[in-house]
């Protein structure tokens, strides 16, 4: 599919994919992690099975991610939360589901909770709410908090790609997004896919959301020998059956 532009009521220039559901009336929206964009390839598979399905699909990259602009460095939660709910105001109509990995994960709590009048189900996928302050900022050497403190920045190794920058205004302005310490009143069908071997976020985070989120519809899924990414082909296979069920309850 053809990425397209369009730019956000903050002014930001955002790319994105969007496809209208055929059959369903459904639209299921990517929202990825931190560094990650809508090229991935839990994105396109997601993407190509919701088309084969009937229903609608909607990615779409934050401002300083992928093809939108914008310097990563530059952003913080707040933008974040902002690029999502304008993807999701100006390229989608009726209910949606967010599909949600990792960073993204926090991104579909904070979006369901200001669009509940749209949001139907979510999907998460190594769900990282709270991250900057909760898995992040511990994690820090106390050289490394200090550097952020005064000088603005420090620069965290990636298994993934280069070093990336975090700053001192990510990490302040994270604290003000956090969901995990007061109940999520969400009471729409949610499923979350966990691996068990995940070093980025511990399955006990994932663990500590399920007990946060006031529905009762909640099934919890660990995979014993997963990862982070939950890339691999068992793990694309669970995700496709995973938002089948899903839609499948919110259509009967």
């Amino acid at each position: 599919m053809t990425t397209s532009y369009f730019t956000s009521p903050e002014g930001r220039r955002l790319a994105y994919r969007a496809t209208a559901p055929s059959r369903s009336g459904l639209t299921f929206v990517w929202l990825s992690g931190f560094k990650s964009d809508m090229s991935g390839t839990k994105a396109t598979e997601l993407e190509s099975w919701a088309i084969e399905a009937g229903h609608g699909f909607l990615g779409f990259d934050y401002s300083g991610h992928g093809e939108s602009d914008g310097a990563f460095e530059n952003g913080t939660i707040s933008d974040w939360r902002a690029d999502a709910l304008a993807a999701i105001d100006a390229h989608s109509a009726g209910p949606v589901v967010l599909v949600g990995s990792s960073m993204g994960g926090w991104m579909a709590l904070l979006s369901a909770l200001a669009r509940k009048d749209r949001v139907a189900g979510l999907v998460l996928i190594a769900p990282a709410p709270d991250f900057t302050e909760k898995l992040m900022w511990p994690e820090f050497s106390a050289e490394a908090q200090a550097e952020i403190m005064e000088k603005g920045f420090t620069l965290r190794p990636s298994d993934y790609d280069e070093p990336y920058t975090i700053t001192r205004a990510l990490i302040e302005d994270g604290r003000t997004w956090q969901i995990l310490d007061a109940p999520i009143e969400l009471n729409v069908p949610v499923r979350i896919l966990q691996g068990m071997q995940d070093v980025d976020v511990p399955w006990k985070h994932a663990e500590r959301l399920v007990t946060a989120i006031t529905s009762d519809d909640l099934v919890f899924t660990l995979i014993k020998d997963g990862d982070h990414r939950l890339s691999r082909a068992q793990d694309i296979a669970r995700l496709k059956a995973t938002c089948g069920d899903i839609a499948a309850a919110l259509i009967d």
